[in-house]
């Protein structure tokens, strides 16, 4: 299902907000990057953070 279209400029995407999306999302950001985020849990951190050990 398409809901809409949505056109957005950045210079880092970040796929997957477990850790290591996490991690590479705020390396770029500290390195003066602009940095777009997703996941699809509904929250960052992934499963990491809500307390589910892989």
């Amino acid at each position: 299902m398409v809901m809409g279209e949505l056109a957005l400029e950045t210079e880092v995407l970040v796929i997957g907000s477990g850790p290591g999306g996490y991690a590479a999302a705020f390396r770029a950001a500290d390195m003066g990057m602009e940095v777009t985020m997703g996941g699809h849990h509904g929250g960052y951190g992934g499963p990491a953070r809500r307390g589910v050990s892989l």
